[in-house]
This record gives structure tokens, sequence and C-alpha cells, in this order.
């Protein structure tokens, strides 16, 4: 190819072929090019261009022929080459694609250049095609050699002359090379010589779809034996690579930079449940897109270009722990993408036996399964309580009409949660689920937020105005959270609404009509805040159209337990850690009064995962009420075991309360009624110091 690039020096254009810079040239009017000026022009040009009235290059002149308009060709870069579209004109003017004139020549000079260039290209193959250290011949399409390079010459001992005068077959008995000449399209023959002393490969030199020669590659037999023996070794090195991989109980697994699969140990197949020929040559990202494994660690070590270590889901339900190294070249390129996955799901179901844990996010997959675990919207309702399943059968009941409800129990029971599955189990939960707390917001604000205002309503309001929450859930459900703190002069305006379904924005008269279903909820006794005068009676009995009354945590024990792994698992996926605890810690939640509910035992596994150094949390963690608790049994016998077992365990768990609550070894003593050094020998025997 003719390497081209365009220079534009002064506003002047000039075209470079490889190292030849193209004649200056310019344009001028018609009517001055035998004027002085057009004279004058050339002291700086070496080609002037002519153009007509319109515009249009209707010629040429040169230097050496000043008064004589020549015939120019209008050709682009690329027809440089083609010799038919300029042999006729003196002058080449060569235009880019946009058709702009970028630099002009003259016939010879170019001919002269693509003579030269051709030359070159035609000795540099020839030393190229004489470098190979096989014999290489061609023969024209009447049948003669017309090459032979230097390993040829020399094997046969004749010089480039006597070659051209010989017969291929004599040098090459059996080859029968001119045998390719009557073939119509390209074929590759490989062919073992008669004296078996080596073998040639053939094949046919095409020219517009038709053959004009054909060439051929000698190799003699101890080439071929040593191609050969290069080609065991490294048969027998990608199958001890392949034994390897196959030994592995890990997956190894090598994509390129592009992603695309190159190896997989057969490991594989018991991981994800494909074969490694199922993989090989398909792309981790439409493997990941189609569930194989999530996420490709692959695709990140590309997007970040490090290392990357990450856990994995595969389709077969397995968790993975992958690392991906990236191999890459002299530039930072990444050219490999070196995998190593290992299947931690029968590890972790391992350490759950030998540590006797009740608690573990991957060893509890089967009892979490059979939990009552309901989805609503991002939270999750865990129960497995009868007093909950009741609860929630009327919950589920009531959802599929539009009664007003009235949700009772303490604070943190899950009021919000009970009130937000109603509404994903109406007809309504195609639209707004709108939550209000009103013991939140300060009373002056209370009305505005819930009816909203007109503009000007009072000072401060809006320019434009603004709907209250009662617009914005038109269609849909509103939460009014704490209804007990709503104020008594707001409660009439309230009742008005839950009755006529119609309400005034504040400094309106236009009343506004809403299809809002109502849930309401408490944590005080409405009936004593009935008698004291702080709530109405009238929309107490209008709110308390269908009561659902949530039961406190203390009283629903058998949910403790099953909230607890719901929450240590969401908080180790959080913060990314492995926390568990031991079945002491187990006991003494489900023993705790927990006053403030499910926000509370949430909170406090919260705070435990997040403090606590060890991965099993046992009670020298707890904080000191939990283990002062009154509610605290003294023994619990869950079980039966061998009596010294159950001494050995009760004595354990006084000599770990008794060590978090009393510092030194006397008190304890004192405490459990023996002598010092026996609370020393056995403390030390349990590894507590």
């Amino acid at each position: 190819m003719i390497s081209t690039h365009i220079l534009k020096v002064n506003g002047v254009y000039f075209l470079h072929i490889d190292s030849i810079l193209i004649n200056k040239f310019v344009i001028i009017p018609f009517n001055e090019w035998k004027n002085s000026l057009g004279k004058e022009l050339f002291k700086e040009m070496d080609i002037i261009l002519v153009n007509d009235p319109l515009g249009q290059v209707i010629g040429a002149i040169t230097l050496d022929n000043p008064e004589k308009i020549l015939a120019t060709a209008f050709i682009s870069i690329d027809q440089l080459y083609e010799e038919e579209s300029w042999k006729d004109y003196s002058i080449i003017v060569v235009a880019d694609e946009n058709k702009r004139i970028i630099g002009c020549l003259k016939r010879e000079e170019l001919i002269l250049y693509l003579y030269q260039h051709f030359k070159e290209e035609a000795l540099y193959l020839k030393s190229l095609l004489s470098s190979i250290p096989n014999e290489i011949s061609a023969i024209d399409k009447f049948g003669k050699i017309s090459f032979f390079n230097d390993q040829a010459l020399k094997v046969h001992g004749i010089n480039l002359e006597e070659s051209i005068s010989s017969k291929l077959d004599d040098l090459y008995p059996g080859c029968q090379l001119n045998t390719l000449l009557n073939v119509e399209n390209k074929e590759v023959i490989m062919k073992v010589t008669e004296n078996g002393k080596g073998a040639f490969i053939q094949t046919n030199v095409m020219q517009d779809d038709r053959s004009v020669g054909a060439m051929q590659i000698y190799w003699t037999t101890k080439e071929i034996e040593k191609i050969a023996l290069s080609l065991d070794l490294f048969m027998n090195l990608s199958a001890d690579l392949q034994a390897i991989f196959d030994a592995f109980y890990d997956v190894i697994y090598v994509s390129d930079g592009t992603g695309m699969t190159l190896h997989v140990s057969s490991a594989c197949e018991q991981l994800w449940g494909y074969r490694a020929e199922d993989l090989i040559g398909k792309s981790i990202y439409k493997l990941e897109e189609i569930g194989v494994f999530t996420p490709s660690v692959t695709r990140q070590v590309l997007e970040k270009k490090k290392k990357v270590q990450l856990f994995q889901t595969t389709k077969e339900g397995r968790r993975l722990v992958c690392i991906g190294t990236p191999i890459k070249d002299e530039k930072g390129n990444i050219i490999r993408v070196v995998n190593a996955s290992r299947d931690i799901t029968g590890e972790s179901h391992l350490r759950m036996e030998l540590e006797e844990m009740k608690l573990l996010m991957e060893g509890y997959k089967q009892q979490l399964s059979q939990l009552n675990e309901l989805g609503i919207g991002n939270e999750k309702m865990i129960f497995k309580s009868e007093k909950m399943e009741g609860v929630v059968t009327l919950a589920r009941k009531v959802a599929e009409v539009d009664s007003t409800i009235l949700i009772q129990g303490e604070s943190g029971v899950g009021k919000e949660v009970i009130a937000s599955y109603i509404h994903s189990k109406s007809e309504r939960n195609d639209k707004p689920f709108i939550k209000v707390n009103c013991g939140a917001i300060p009373e002056n604000l209370l009305e505005s937020e819930l009816f909203g205002y007109e503009k000007g309503a009072f000072t401060g309001a809006s320019k434009t105005g603004k709907p209250g929450l009662f617009e914005l859930a038109n269609g849909g459900t509103l939460f009014l959270d704490e209804i007990g703190e709503i104020p008594l002069a707001l409660q009439v305006k309230l009742l008005r609404v839950l009755q006529e379904m119609e309400f005034t924005r504040i400094g309106g008269t236009k009343p506004i009509s809403v299809n809002v279903r109502i849930i309401a909820a408490t944590n005080r006794e409405l009936q004593e805040e009935m008698k004291k005068g702080n709530f109405r009676e009238d929309l107490y009995y209008r709110l308390n159209v269908v009561p659902l009354l949530i039961p406190p945590l203390r009283e629903r024990k058998d949910d403790i337990l099953s909230l607890t792994l719901h929450f240590t698992q969401k908080f180790n996926e959080k913060f990314k850690t492995y926390k568990t605890f031991s079945p002491t810690v187990l006991d003494l939640f489900q023993s705790y009064h927990w006053a403030g509910n499910v926000r509370e035992l949430q909170n406090m596994i919260e705070r435990l995962v997040v403090t606590a150094d060890a991965s099993t949390i046992d009670v020298e963690q707890l904080p000191d009420f939990l283990l002062e608790s009154k509610t605290l049994p003294a023994v619990q016998v869950t079980d039966i075991i061998p009596i010294k077992e159950a001494i050995d365990l009760v004595e354990y768990q006084l000599l770990v309360l008794a060590k978090k609550k009393y510092r030194t070894t006397v008190k304890i003593a004192e405490v459990l009624q023996v002598n010092q050094s026996t609370v020393s020998r056995k403390l030390k025997n349990i590894g507590i110091k």
C-alpha cells in the first residue's frame, strides 16, 4: 500500500506519498492564466490549476510548458494505484472524500514512483522468501520454474539460471506441482515424495479467480520428525496441564481479555451443572446473563483491571468463593483472566456441625425455608408462632376489602410491616402507599401535611400551594401511625374525611373528593384516652372497624429464634461479616423480656454483629442488662443428656456469668460459696483468665 497523508502549510495543501512531497499548486481563474500575475506564481508553485467561471478545474499549466493548458485527471487517493484512471492525462489532481483538491502531480512522477515502489516490494518479497529455512519453489502458468529460494538452490547445488532450465519433477520426484495449473479454485495439496525422504505442501497462485502459477514448500524427513517431536511434546504438556486442571477440587477457569472462555477444569460439572465443553468458547457475559454464575468474577476483573475476590451463587444454588487474577502483557493490557472457585456450601454445614451452632447463615438454609416468610416490598415478615399466624391470616383476609383497620400493639412490634403487607395484598397495591407518623409532625403543621393548603393560605406558605397526603394517597392507602397523638381539634376534621371521603385545603373553599383506604396504628390504649378526654369516641369507633392486635414479642417467644436468624443474616450481608450466636446466647434471647419488642431485638443484633470481635458471639460480648435480667432462667433443661455432662454444662455457665459480673475470683468464690482456689482452678480448666 502507498502511505499517504495531507499537509497544510500557510494555507497551501500538500499531498505526501511515502517520502515524496507532491508539487505545490494554486488555482487561478481562466482569464488570468496568461498574464504576468500567473507567470509570477511559478516562483512559488510547481503547478497552476485553471478553473472556469463556474469554479470547475478545466486543466493545468506547468513551468516547462506555461503557454498550454494540459488535460487533468481528477481522482481520489485510492485511485493512485489504478493506472487506467489517469494514464491518458498529463496532470493528476488528487481530492479527498469531500472532493476537495488536496494535491496534484505530473504523470511521469507518479509512474516513476510506482515503479520504484513495486520494485522495492518485489525485492522485499524475494528477500523474505529466501530467509525461510525450508526449500521454496514456484512455477509460472506454463509450468516453468520461476523462482527458487536460496535454501533450495543450496540443497540442490545449482544457481538460479540452472534452476530455471531444470524440471521440477527431476529435483523433487513425484511433486506434480503443474497439476494445480488447471484447478479453477485455490487448492492446497500435501504429498510425500516418492523416495520417502520428505514431504511438500503445494498451492496454486490465483489472480482474478484463475490460476497463474503454483508454489510448494518442501520439508525433509528430519525436519518433519523435529516438528512431530515438538508436537508430541506440546500434546504431552497439554495433557499434563489438563490432568492438573482436573485434579483440582476447585474450578479453574481461564478467559481471554475479551471475556471469552478458553479453559475450564472438569470440576465445573459438579459445581455448575455444565461440562467444560459446554462453556469453552462462550462469553462470560452471556453465561452470567443466563445465570450459570452470579456475579461473574471475570467481568469484575476486566472492569476493575485488578485482582478480585467475591462470593458467587451458581445456577444450582451452590455458594462459591472466587478469586480472579488478571494476566497482563508488557503494555499493561489484560490478555488472560484466571479464576479459582471453591465450593463453600459443604464447609458451611461442616462448621455448623463442629461448632454446634443454632444460627449459621448458610447452615440454616433448610430451617429458613420452613419459616413463614412473606415478602413485602423490601421488608420481610418473619414469624413462627401461632399468635402471629392468626394476625397474618386476619390481615390477609381484610386486605381483600376496603374496611378501615386499627392496628394496636406496643412500640416496635411491627405495626408498619403489617400495614405494608395489607396494602401489598390489596387491589390497591399498584397505587401509592403513603405513611405518616402523626406523633413526629408538629401540631401546627400536621393539618397542612394531611390536607394541604392553597397559595397564600398562611405566612410562609408556598406561592403555588401544596397538595396534602390524602391527595397524594388517592386511589391507594394512607397509613396513619401513632393516631393517638393527633390533637382534638384536628380529630374533628379527620372524622369528616373518613365519613365523607372529602376535605378542603387550608385557605381553600372547594371540597376535594378522594378514594383512600385508611389504616391507623397506635401503641396507646385508646379506650383509656377516651375516658381521659384525649381522644374522640366517634373517631375511635370510625377507625376501629377491623381491630388488629399484634402481641408483644415476649408473648410469642417462638418468633425470637426465627427473627434472630433473619436479622443476623441481614446484617452479615450488610456489613460483609460472618457472625453467629452461641446456643447460650440464643437461650438468653428467648428468655429476655424485650420491652422494645422486634425493634429492640433488631438493634441488639446489629450492635453485636458490628462490635463483636469473634465470629461466634458468646455471653462475654452481651451487655450487662441482658445477663442481669430477672427473666434469666436459673437452670433450664431442654433435652436429656448424661448427668455428668449436664453438671459440667451448668458449672461452665455459672462460671462464665459470675466472671462477667464479678471481676475477682475472691468475689466469685463468695457468691458461688466455694473456695477461691477452686474457682481459679475451674476457670483455668475452661480457658477463662
